[in-house]
C-alpha cells in the first residue's frame, strides 16, 4: 500500500509498505478515506518529536471504511464508516473509567520508554513517536485499528467525510481546551494561534457562553477566518498582543487564556526569538515556549491557562513566580476524544460547528510530502490540509 513516512528532519515520502494485517482480536483493518495534516505532525517534521524512527507511518487524524474484523469486535462490522480518535484507548484501566482517556495505562506498547521520559506512561497515540507506542498512522491507504470495539466513532447515513474527520483530533481538541477554561458569560478568552485547533477552541469558546473571544495569529488568512467566525483579532507581529488584551479588558487582563500553538511558538520579539533557537541549537531546550510566558504575564490574576498546544520536553525561562502570586489554574493535556465525541457529534449535526470552511489545501498521499512543507511555511494561507488515497 501507499503510505506517507517518514526519513529524518523535513524528509516525508510517499512509499509502498506492507499492508497491515490482524494482530489481535479487537482489531479492524480500515480503507482510509479521508486524512489530514495536524499541526502537531509539524513537530517531527521539523525534527523536534522524540522517538522517531525511520520510516514510520504517520498521521493521527482519518476515517475510513471497515473492511476486516477482528473475531472479538462485536461493535463493529464489514462497512461500517468510522472517525478514528488519535489516542488509542482500552476502555478498562482506571484512567479510561475516569474518561482520562488520553492516559490510558493500557495502550501503550512502549509504556516503559514513556514512563522514564515523563514519570507514567501515556496513552498510545496513531503514528506519532515510539514513545507513543510506535503505532503506524493513518495517512495511508489501509490502517490497523486497535481497540476498535472502544474507540472509533461511527459515521452516521448521510455525513460526509469533511464533515466528521476532524472529530477523531482538532474538533475536540479545541473543545476540551475550551472546557478547561470553565466560561463564565462575563469572561473574555484569549486564544493563541489561529490554526484549526485555535479555530474550534474559537468556535468552542462562543459555544460555551464566552463574552468576547481574541485570538492571536499572524497569518491574514487565518486570522480572517478567526474574524468571520465571531473573534476580535491580533497580528501580533504589527501590534502588541499584551497592550492590546489590556485595552479589551479594562487592564484586567484576559479571564482565559488558551495555548493552541505549543513547542513552536514564534515570538513577535526578536530577541527573545533568538534566545529560544540558540538553546535548542545546542540542546538546552526542546521547546519555544513564548506562548507560555505571553499567557502567564497577561492573563488575569485568579485566571486559567489551558494548554491543548503538544509540548515535547523542557522549556526555559518560564515566569512560575508570576504564575503562582497571580494564582493562576493551569490545565492542560492530550485530548480526552472519546470523553467528547458523541456530543461533538451531535451539535455538527446540528450545524453548530463550522468543520469545512477553513479547509485551504486537498490532496492526495502522492501530494502528502510536498504539502507538509507547504502547511509548515503557511504558503498561500495553508490553514488546513486534507488528504485522499
Amino acid at each position: 500500500m501507499k503510505a506517507i513516512t517518514w526519513h529524518g528532519k523535513h524528509d516525508m515520502r510517499c512509499e509502498s509498505v506492507p499492508d497491515p494485517t490482524i494482530e489481535d482480536g479487537r482489531d479492524v483493518i480500515i480503507k482510509m478515506t479521508a486524512c489530514a495534516i495536524c499541526g502537531s505532525d509539524l513537530h517531527f517534521y521539523d525534527g523536534f518529536m522524540p522517538g522517531m524512527e525511520s520510516g514510520d507511518i504517520v498521521g493521527h487524524e482519518f476515517m475510513g471504511e471497515v473492511m476486516e474484523v477482528g473475531r472479538d469486535t462485536k461493535k463493529l462490522k464489514v462497512g461500517d464508516r468510522i472517525v478514528v480518535p488519535f489516542t488509542i484507548v482500552c476502555g478498562e484501566c482506571d484512567q479510561c473509567k475516569r474518561g482520562n482517556f488520553s492516559v490510558c495505562e493500557r495502550s501503550n506498547r512502549n509504556a516503559d520508554l514513556a514512563a522514564k521520559m515523563f514519570g507514567h506512561t501515556t496513552a498510545g497515540l496513531y503514528g506519532y513517536s515510539h514513545l507513543t507506542g510506535g503505532y503506524s498512522g493513518g495517512q495511508a491507504e489501509f490502517v490497523r485499528v486497535p481497540y476498535a470495539d472502544v474507540g472509533p466513532v461511527k459515521v452516521p447515513n448521510g455525513m460526509t467525510d469533511e464533515e466528521v474527520l476532524f472529530l477523531g483530533d482538532i474538533l475536540p481538541t479545541g473543545w476540551q481546551g475550551a472546557k478547561n477554561c470553565d466560561i463564565k458569560p462575563t469572561d473574555t478568552v484569549a486564544i493563541w494561534g489561529a490554526g484549526p485547533v485555535g479555530l474550534f477552541a474559537l468556535q468552542s469558546a462562543i459555544i460555551q457562553g464566552a463574552k468576547q473571544v481574541v485570538v492571536i495569529d499572524e497569518v491574514p488568512e487565518r486570522l480572517a477566518i478567526a474574524q468571520r467566525m465571531g473573534a476580535i483579532t491580533i497580528d501580533f507581529q504589527n501590534e502588541s498582543t499584551v497592550e492590546r488584551l489590556n485595552e479589551l479588558t479594562d487592564n484586567k487582563g484576559p479571564d482565559a487564556c488558551i495555548d493552541c500553538v505549543g513547542m513552536e511558538a514564534h515570538s513577535g520579539y526578536g530577541v527573545e526569538h533568538l534566545y529560544d533557537r540558540a538553546k535548542q541549537a545546542v540542546m538546552a531546550e526542546t521547546d519555544r515556549p513564548h506562548v507560555l510566558r505571553e499567557m502567564i504575564y497577561v492573563c488575569r490574576p485568579g485566571g486559567t491557562i489551558s494548554v491543548p498546544g503538544v509540548y515535547g520536553g523542557l522549556v526555559d525561562k518560564i515566569p512560575f513566580g508570576a504564575a503562582m502570586n497571580k494564582s493562576l489554574s493551569f490545565k492542560m493535556g492530550q485530548t480526552h476524544v472519546n470523553k467528547w465525541a458523541d456530543d461533538l457529534l451531535v451539535r455538527i449535526q446540528e450545524g453548530q460547528f463550522d468543520t469545512t470552511s477553513f479547509i485551504s489545501h486537498r490532496g492526495t498521499l502522492e501530494d502528502g510530502p510536498d504539502l507538509y512543507k507547504t502547511f509548515r511555511d503557511k504558503k498561500d494561507g495553508c490553514t488546513k490540509v486534507v488528504l485522499t488515497p
